[in-house]
C-alpha cells in the first residue's frame, strides 16, 4: 500500500493520499526505465489512472527522465495525431540544432509554429495522401528520436481519432531504443471490440513494458485515505461507510471527503447561495459525519457529492460550471462569461470560486474545465432542459463569431440542440475541414456518426460513405485500412454503386500489399457492383487481368472484357489504362491467343 501524508494536509483536504497502488506504480517504473517499453494502463472512469500517471511522472522527472503528455478529447477540433503534436509542443528545449535533425522532422514545422524555428526547413508535402501521411509519422517518430530518452504519454486513449491510433500502434511496433510510451485507456469506453490501439498489438522482440488493468480500492485502502484526509476523525465506521457508497471508486471517496472537510471548517464558508446551507454543518463529529453522509445515500455515488458541491456554489460561479459542462471541453474564461452572458466584473470572482471549490481546474494556462469526465456528465444532466437548450444555442452563436470556428463543436451543439438537418450540414463541413488540414482521424469519426442516422439522404450517405473510404484506403497499416472498408461496406442503405467503388478499394488494398486472394473475390463482385459505372467497372476489370493469381485465359477474358466497358467512354485516361494492362499482358505472356 502506497500511503503519502503530507502533516500540513491531514484535516484539512487540501490534497488526497496515494493509497493501494504500489504494485502498479512499481511495475510501471520498472518497466519505463528501461526503453523501449509500451506500457498500457486499463481501467474504469474515476479509478485512478490520471493520478498513477501524475504520480509516475513525478518519480520519472525526478530521475531526469524527460516526460511529455497528450491528452484525447472527446471533442477535437482538426489537427493530424494532435494528441500526440500538443505532447511534441514541449520538446523545444530538447531538440537539437535543426542541422542535425532527420530533414523529414520539418513535416511538423506547419503543424507546430511554436516549435517551427527549431525544425529544419519544411519538405515539399506528397500529392499521395498516403505518403502524406508517412511522411507525417516519420517526423513524429525524428522528433520523439531526437529528444530521447523520452516518455511519451497519451491519456485517455479511448477518444482517440483513428489517425492518431493508427500512429501509436506503428510506433508501439517499431520504438526508438529510448523511448517508453505510457497509454491510458478505459476499455468500455472503445468503440464495439476494436482493440486499443485500432488492431492487435503485441510488443515485438526488445520492447519491455507491461498491461496495467487498475481495480477499486480495498476498505483498508479507503480507511487509510480518509485518514490522510480527516485525521482522527477517520473513524472505523465512517471508512466502512465511504466505501459502501463508493464501492471502492477513488473519484468517489475524494468527492465525499471534499464534503466531509467542508463541514470542518465551518469558520471558511463558500461564499453565495450555498451558504451555510452544506450537509449536516450543524454538527462536526466522527457520528455526524457518518450521518451526513447517509443523508445523501440514495441516489448513491458521484452524483451526490457533485450535486451537493454545486449546492454550495453561488449562483454566478453555478452558471460558469454549467457554461463548462455544455462546452464539454477546456474553455476560457471569455468564453465562459459569453456563453453565461455573466457581467464580466461578477465572471471573474465566480470562476474563481469554482476552482477554489474543486468543482473545476485548469488544464492549460487560461483554460477550464471539469476534473473528470464524470462531474461534467452530472452536471449537465442536472441542467433543466430548457436551460441547457439555451446554453447550447448561445454557445453556437459565440463559437461561430471566433476567427477560426470550430466546426467540430459547432456540429456538437446544432446536435445537441435537435436540429438533426443543421446538424449534418455542419458535421460534413466539420469532416470537410479535417481532411483538408490532413486530420482524418477526426474526419473519420464525423463521417461515421453521418452514416448512423436512420434516414440519411442518399446523397449525403454516398458522399460520406466514399470519403470515408478513401480515408480508409490511405490508411499506413493494412489491417486497419481492410478492417474499415469492411465496416462501411455493412452499411445495408449504401447506394450500390457507391458499395461497388468501396468493394474496389477494399480488393485492391487485399491484393496489392499481401497478396490476400480473397481480395479476387472481392473485385469480382465489385464488377457487378458498378454496373452503371463502366469506368470504374473497368478499372476493376483491368486490376483482376493484372493478378498473377488468374490463369492467362482468366486474365484475357478480364482485359476484354474492360476493353469492351470503356470503348465508348470519353474517358481517354482509362481507356489508356486498360490498354497499358492490356501491353502489360502481352509482355508477360507468349500464348499468342492473348497477344491477339
Amino acid at each position: 500500500m502506497v500511503v503519502d501524508r503530507d502533516p500540513g494536509d491531514v484535516g484539512t483536504g487540501r490534497g488526497f493520499a496515494w493509497v493501494g497502488r504500489g504494485r502498479e506504480f512499481d511495475l510501471l517504473l520498472s518497466a519505463l526505465e528501461i526503453p523501449p517499453a509500451v506500457v498500457l494502463v486499463e481501467g474504469e472512469p474515476g479509478v485512478g489512472k490520471s493520478r498513477l500517471v501524475q504520480e509516475a511522472t513525478a518519480a520519472l522527472t525526478g530521475r531526469g527522465v524527460r516526460v511529455v503528455t497528450g491528452l484525447c478529447h472527446p471533442l477535437r477540433e482538426p489537427l493530424p495525431f494532435g494528441p500526440v503534436l500538443d505532447a511534441l509542443r514541449d520538446t523545444a528545449a530538447w531538440l537539437p540544432p535543426p542541422d542535425r535533425l532527420n530533414p523529414q522532422a520539418g513535416a511538423l514545422a506547419p503543424l507546430l509554429p511554436t516549435l517551427a524555428r527549431h525544425l529544419p526547413p519544411p519538405p515539399a508535402p506528397p500529392e499521395d495522401p498516403r505518403a502524406g501521411r508517412f511522411q507525417l509519422m516519420g517526423a513524429v517518430r525524428s522528433v520523439l528520436d531526437a529528444t530521447s530518452p523520452l516518455v511519451l504519454v497519451i491519456e485517455d486513449l479511448h477518444w482517440a481519432d483513428d489517425a492518431t491510433r493508427e500512429l501509436l500502434l506503428l510506433l508501439a511496433r517499431d520504438l526508438p531504443n529510448r523511448l517508453g510510451l505510457l497509454l491510458t485507456y478505459r476499455r468500455e469506453d472503445l468503440p464495439g471490440d476494436t482493440p486499443v490501439l485500432g488492431a492487435p498489438y503485441r510488443r515485438p522482440p526488445g520492447t519491455g513494458g507491461a498491461e496495467i488493468h487498475l481495480d477499486t480500492l480495498t476498505e483498508d485502502d479507503v480507511q487509510a485515505l480518509a485518514a490522510a484526509v480527516l485525521g482522527p476523525r477517520a473513524s472505523t465506521a465512517l471508512g466502512r461507510t465511504l466505501f459502501e457508497r463508493s464501492a471502492g471508486l477513488p473519484l468517489v471517496v475524494e468527492e465525499d471527503l471534499l464534503t466531509l472537510t467542508d463541514r470542518i471548517h465551518p469558520n471558511q464558508p463558500r461564499p453565495g447561495r450555498g451558504s451555510g446551507d452544506g450537509v449536516g454543518r450543524s454538527g462536526t463529529g466522527p457520528a455526524d459525519d457518518v450521518s451526513a453522509l447517509a443523508e445523501a445515500a440514495v441516489p448513491r455515488g458521484l452524483r451526490e457529492a457533485v450535486t451537493a458541491r454545486m449546492s454550495a456554489l453561488s449562483e454566478p460561479a453555478a452558471a460558469m460550471v454549467e457554461a463548462a459542462a455544455v462546452l464539454a471541453v477546456p474553455a476560457s474564461q471569455h468564453l465562459l462569461t459569453e456563453v453565461t452572458g455573466l457581467d464580466p466584473r461578477r465572471a471573474g470572482p465566480a470562476l474563481t470560486e469554482a476552482l477554489q471549490a474543486a468543482v473545476l481546474r485548469e488544464t492549460s494556462p487560461g483554460h477550464y474545465t471539469f476534473r473528470h469526465a464524470l462531474a461534467q456528465q452530472t452536471v449537465y444532466q442536472d441542467i433543466p432542459g430548457p436551460h441547457r437548450q439555451d446554453l447550447h444555442r448561445q454557445a453556437v452563436r459565440i463559437l461561430w463569431t471566433t476567427p477560426a470556428p470550430p466546426l467540430v463543436q459547432i456540429a456538437h451543439h446544432t446536435r445537441a440542440l435537435g436540429d438533426t438537418a443543421a446538424w449534418l450540414r455542419q458535421a460534413e463541413a466539420a469532416a470537410d475541414q479535417a481532411i483538408a488540414l490532413g486530420d482524418e482521424g477526426t474526419a473519420t469519426t464525423l463521417l461515421h456518426d453521418i452514416l448512423a442516422q436512420p434516414r440519411l439522404e442518399p446523397d449525403l450517405r454516398t458522399r460520406s460513405a466514399l470519403a470515408l473510404s478513401r480515408i480508409a484506403i490511405h490508411a499506413v497499416d493494412h489491417t486497419t485500412s481492410a478492417t474499415a472498408l469492411r465496416r462501411i461496406l455493412t452499411d445495408p442503405q449504401l447506394p450500390t454503386p457507391a458499395r461497388g467503388e468501396i468493394r474496389l478499394a477494399l480488393g485492391l488494398r487485399m491484393l496489392n500489399p499481401t497478396g490476400d486472394l480473397a481480395g479476387i473475390a472481392a473485385l469480382e463482385r465489385a464488377v457487378e457492383e458498378l454496373a452503371t459505372r463502366p469506368e470504374l467497372a473497368a478499372r476493376t476489370m483491368a486490376a483482376l487481368a493484372g493478378n498473377p493469381n488468374l490463369t492467362p485465359q482468366e486474365a484475357k477474358e478480364w482485359i476484354e472484357r474492360a476493353e469492351n466497358a470503356v470503348r465508348d467512354s470519353p474517358n481517354r485516361g482509362m481507356q489508356a489504362a486498360v490498354h497499358a494492362t492490356r501491353l502489360t499482358l502481352m509482355a508477360k505472356e507468349t500464348d499468342p491467343q492473348l497477344v491477339l
